[in-house]
């Protein structure tokens, strides 16, 4: 293939994704960071085929994941749904009949259980903030509202002031797509907001004013510094395991299910679409009572 009919398939698939990209955003209401994801495995694929969208066949996915080694079987599903979900929006906008990626099977992953804290770890991680500083304040509220709402860290930095409700009980949060749910606010949280709201320094703008959790800039905090955070207090508290924002709500949902809640109440919760999603908490629940009976029967490991 000559370099200017190259130059002009990327430019084509440019085209396509910009569209497709509009369509992600306004139509579908999918959240920044899913969109960016879906943009950015389809710009990788479409330029390493160095072919313009509709003349994808199946065999050019299927050379596509031979020849990309880096891809794990996990990588290689959310290309292909990725892909799937291209596909369609072009039959739908009349540009093409087939999906080449329906003749596609996915790879089978196996379960996927998250890592999660005991109690005992989430009181440690937590304790290792020193409250003696107005950011040392910030940082126990924000461990407090992860771990007792179970919010995703995207939700964690665009929560506003405006949508805490302390004398109510509640929190009202903005998850994906868009969409409003109502989280209990429990007492930790609540008194922990609280303390962290009277020293709360001043905003750096109007965008910023609302906003709850604010950086040293007096803007909202980033994702990844969340995550430093977290990381930062996990060594200081001794907890070797591998930990991240996601953790502490992972830890919400399982330590409510091994106390008894409510599977639905718990998928409301967390936000979840499907109550599938939910479930994989009653597996971590059931691998944590296997482990405890096997350690209490060393001798024999219940092999008979």
């Amino acid at each position: 293939m000559g370099r200017r009919k190259v130059e002009n398939v990327v430019w084509k698939s440019k085209m396509s994704l910009k569209d497709y990209e509009y369509y992600l955003k306004i139509e579908c209401a999918m959240s920044p960071n899913t969109v960016a994801s879906y943009i950015s495995d389809l710009t990788a694929f479409f330029s390493a085929v160095g072919k313009d969208p509709k003349d994808v066949v199946p065999e050019d996915i299927i050379s596509y994941f031979a020849e990309t080694t880096t891809l794990s079987k996990r990588s290689q599903a959310r290309v292909l749904s990725s892909l799937h979900s291209f596909y369609k929006w072009m039959i739908m906008e009349g540009e093409m009949t087939d999906n080449p990626s329906d003749a596609i099977e996915a790879p089978k992953l196996g379960k996927y259980l998250p890592a999660v804290l005991s109690v005992e770890e989430v009181d440690r991680l937590i304790a290792a903030v020193d409250l003696d500083s107005a950011f040392g304040k910030r940082d126990r509220a924000m461990l407090e509202t992860l771990y007792g709402l179970g919010l995703r860290v995207s939700e964690l930095v665009s929560l506003r002031i405006s949508s805490i409700w302390t004398e109510q009980g509640f929190v009202s949060v903005i998850g994906k797509g868009d969409k409003q749910r109502l989280v209990p606010l429990g007492g930790m949280a609540r008194d922990a907001i609280r303390d962290y709201l009277e020293v709360r320094g001043p905003a750096a703008d109007r965008e910023s004013s609302d906003i709850l959790f604010l950086n040293r800039f007096g803007r909202a905090l980033t994702r990844i510094a969340v995550f430093k955070m977290i990381k930062a207090y996990a060594v200081k508290a001794g907890i070797s395991k591998e930990i991240s924002p996601h953790t502490l709500r992972h830890s919400f949902a399982t330590h409510l299910i091994e106390n008894g809640a409510d599977l639905r109440a718990v998928q409301e919760m967390l936000g979840h679409e499907s109550i599938l999603t939910t479930e994989i908490y009653t597996h971590i629940d059931s691998s944590t009572w296997q482990r405890n009976i096997l350690e209490h029967f060393p001798q024999r490991g219940l092999r008979d």
